[in-house]
């Protein structure tokens, strides 16, 4: 069974786990092996990382039910970075003493990358579920990195192709989180705005830290200038995110809002309710929609998500599935745990049968993804107008 723990108050299940928590010797044929997920479980991403541990935990049963990876079962050991990049290396520094075979980490691009470091000297293999900065591929703090979300790279040119060919808009306005996945962000969408060709001016650019949830300075600027669209990138979804899209509306601003790409999730639409009509944006999944309706894999994932959660999963919890299932196919194909040669089998490679279906990753480990682009038409209801 799974052993999820939250800093360092821990909760298990099944008395394999108990054993390895109590520090009791296991044979070395049948230990347990310990899978870390570090993601923030409090603040304003709190609601979204614990969606990830849980879907890691629920992917973890499934991958069990079925073997485990190299005829072991998996322990899932997950703490709690609160979004604070000074609190991720300490739980890193903790991983590494509980002697991890892997970390799914990263929700906030500050906090994996002043984890990556710490992960790397200690040979524990880090796959980043949704950290989207592009300088976690860059391979200078961690030559064996996996990204299993989109990355800012990629992202750039799905808003800017819906700013420019979908909205036509001219006037463009930024409403950017001032760290590292939010100032890479905007400078990808201006280079890619800049490479369609079509005239456009930068209007207003507001900056905000991660935690702020009270926009109304900044939205007043954003409305004195009269933008045709505003970009949000704002990762906080459970707060800041469900926040500004409601200021926004009781601001008055005409322009459309435009979301990037994977920040528009349920617990957004859960706090911002009939703001969230109008809204643009676009994802990498959707558990009901094609071609995820049609693949096994996520279906199965879909059903045993909601058997312990009562609803469907969102992106972010697919994504943290998504992870240690393809660390598993790569580790059972390669009969392996070593850091090296699982990356290698990973990096550049397909891995075939997952959540997403087949999943190719990139030489640098990111993985390949088709967005699918998005209107809002009832906040309410949460249904969604697929744009062509």
């Amino acid at each position: 069974m799974t052993a999820i723990r939250f800093g360092r108050r821990h909760f298990t299940i099944g008395a394999a786990a108990s054993a390895v928590s109590l520090g009791i010797p296991a044979l070395a044929q049948g230990e347990p092996i310990k899978v870390g997920v570090i993601v923030p479980l409090s603040g304003p991403a709190g609601p979204n990382g614990q969606g990830v541990a849980n879907a890691v935990s629920i992917a973890a049963e499934m991958i069990n039910a079925k073997g485990g990876v190299l005829g072991r079962k998996i322990v899932v050991v997950a703490k709690d970075d609160e979004s604070t990049p000074a609190v991720g290396v300490t739980r890193a520094n903790e991983m590494v003493a509980e002697k991890v075979a892997l970390v799914i980490e990263g929700w906030n691009s500050p906090v994996t990358l002043a984890m990556q470091p710490v992960l790397a000297r200690a040979d524990i293999l880090d796959i980043t579920a949704v950290s989207k900065a592009d300088p976690i591929l860059a391979g200078t703090a961690n030559p064996f990195a996996i990204r299993i979300n989109s990355s800012n790279g990629q992202d750039g040119g799905v808003i800017a192709d819906i700013l420019a060919n979908h909205l036509g808009a001219k006037r463009i306005g930024f409403l950017s989180q001032n760290d590292a996945y939010g100032n890479g962000a905007q400078a990808v969408i201006e280079a890619e705005l800049k490479k369609i060709g079509k005239p456009f001016e930068k209007v207003v650019v507001e900056q905000f830290p991660f935690k702020q949830t009270d926009f109304r300075v900044s939205l007043a600027n954003v409305k004195q200038a009269k933008p045709d669209a505003v970009v949000a990138i704002n990762a906080a979804e459970s707060s800041g995110m469900p926040a500004l899209i409601q200021q926004y509306r009781q601001a008055g601003i005409e322009g459309t809002f435009v979301g990037a790409v994977g920040t528009i999730l349920p617990t957004v639409f859960r706090i911002a309710g009939e703001a969230m009509t109008g809204v643009v944006s676009a994802d990498i999944y959707f558990s009901d929609l094609p071609p995820f309706d049609g693949i096994k894999e996520n279906l199965d994932f879909v059903a045993a998500f909601k058997r312990a959660h009562t609803h469907a999963p969102d992106k972010g919890d697919a994504i943290g599935a998504q992870a240690l299932m393809c660390w598993a196919s790569a580790a059972n194909a390669t009969k392996s745990l070593d850091r090296k040669t699982v990356a290698g089998a990973i990096r550049g490679q397909t891995i075939k049968g997952t959540i997403f279906g087949d999943m190719t990753f990139e030489a640098n480990g990111q993985a390949q993804h088709k967005a699918t682009l998005f209107k809002v038409t009832d906040g309410k209801t949460a249904k969604l107008e697929v744009l062509k």
